[in-house]
């Protein structure tokens, strides 16, 4: 990390930024000749301060403001260590940081913890997550009275429909990608295929498959970063809130996963496409687990006007082969790249939570052996089938109620978790249609 310092002697100011519940970055701004302090050291803030809500606000009645008198925590650098912020103006370096206790233990209510402890839970059974990611975004102008996408930089004109596996819509932005792909170069993001989706201005990365669980989810919060601060320097804005068009598909955040053993083969390839029987009991782990872990997959108010049958979206507690309309996808392809994907998440979410959800109940239904219901065919929307809940509230209740996440969360990060929703369920109450597009359009 020092290194690095010195071979970037332009850069000035350093952020050392930790994630908090919401996939937010907090953190501070340090001029770089104190960069070195840090590194060696770490940093201090309130661990209160990774559990705000979606405004940044305190959480009523939390034991981490005022029961525990609003102790600092001790951040610490990640093994990512210092990378460009391109999107910024001045030469600019970021630290990612994660909480410890003073003790040196993990802190629970930290994300990137908690998808840590899924990991380590993997590798005692020498088993390895591999992970990629696609994240759908859109492209907007939010410089009017409505949202409207922007106007191409090379013609000057809007576009007035989706334009699915558009060339043309992928050429009107140009400029833009191609900044995006060299910034994701520069922060070594493994940006790979483009393209335009389904939604008015909408757009979807695929980053690549990683053999390292935290690794993948430090690429999609920074991605995610990355694509909004970039978006503003070309004059417009982008935003993974899950729906922002009613009339529109919503944005996914879909989650491809295998599983390598110590070998380095894939436990899910049985040399044909069906895959092999711990396929099917990660498989059913996932699907015992939807239910109650959809607050994960859909955090905010906005998340369930996506979870609506016909809109790209899996509303059915479902698995099958090849079948988008399932909230579980096996896709076809080699045997040895047999995976699973799973539908179900926003872009709006965590994704340190969202991946600890998928493969903690991937490998909860490894280590107990469970076996699906059978996998489905057709339109799973116009089935008789289990549905996830259908609103904010509900999924809230559910998470908050639930036995099955704390086999893959830990209990201060749960009720951190339903404390910041139930305020944020509350306040939300009091905003308008368009206050609250505005709240979500760039924090999410």
């Amino acid at each position: 990390m020092k290194d690095w310092l010195r071979k970037h002697p332009d850069v000035r100011t350093i952020r050392v930024a930790a994630v908090d519940l919401n996939g937010q970055a907090r953190g501070k701004r340090v001029p770089a000749r104190f960069a070195e302090n840090v590194v060696k050291s770490g940093t201090r803030f309130p661990f209160s301060v990774l559990n705000l809500d979606i405004w940044g606000e305190d959480i009523d009645d939390s034991p981490l403001v005022f029961e525990q008198g609003d102790a600092d925590g001790v951040l610490k650098p990640t093994e990512r260590g210092f990378m460009p912020m391109p999107w910024l103006e001045a030469p600019t370096a970021l630290l990612p940081i994660w909480m410890f206790r003073e003790n040196g233990q993990p802190y629970e209510g930290d994300p990137r913890h908690a998808l840590n402890a899924v990991v380590r839970r993997y590798k005692a059974r020498g088993l390895t997550p591999v992970v990629a990611m696609e994240l759908e975004f859109f492209l907007i102008d939010d410089s009017g009275k409505t949202l409207q996408v922007p106007s191409s930089p090379r013609s000057g004109k809007r576009r007035k429909a989706a334009e699915t596996l558009s060339i043309r819509a992928l050429d009107a932005f140009d400029t833009f990608f191609t900044d995006l792909y060299d910034a994701c170069e520069a922060m070594d993001i493994p940006a790979d295929t483009t393209t335009s989706e389904t939604g008015l201005g909408q757009f979807e990365v695929n980053l690549m498959h990683c053999d390292d669980a935290l690794r993948a989810a430090d690429d999609a919060w920074l991605f995610k970063m990355l694509v909004k601060g970039l978006a503003r320097r070309h004059g417009f804005a982008a935003s993974f809130m899950a729906k922002p068009y009613p009339e529109y598909s919503g944005s996914g955040l879909h989650t491809h996963f295998s599983v390598i053993d110590e070998r380095g083969e894939n436990i899910f390839d049985s040399g044909g496409p069906k895959g092999t029987a711990q396929l099917r009991h990660a498989v059913a782990g996932c699907l015992e687990a939807m239910h109650d872990s959809t607050l994960l997959f859909a955090p905010h108010l906005n998340s369930y006007d996506r979870l609506v049958p016909d809109k790209h979206a899996p509303t059915a507690i479902a698995w099958g082969y090849e079948n988008r309309t399932a909230a579980i996808r096996i896709p076809a392809g080699n045997p040895a790249a047999r995976r699973i994907e799973h539908r179900v998440a926003g872009g709006d979410v965590n994704p340190y939570l969202m991946l600890a959800a998928i493969l903690g109940a991937a490998l909860s239904g490894i280590e107990d052996q469970k076996e699906p219901a059978a996998p489905v065919s057709g339109n799973a929307y116009a089935m008789d089938l289990p549905q996830i809940p259908a609103t904010w509230d509900a999924a809230i209740d559910a998470f908050e109620n639930s036995d099955l996440i704390y086999r893959f969360l830990p209990k201060e990060l749960i009720r951190n978790l339903v404390q910041t929703k139930r305020q944020e369920l509350h306040y939300i109450a009091e905003l308008s249609p368009e206050e609250r597009v505005e709240l979500y359009l760039d924090t999410v």
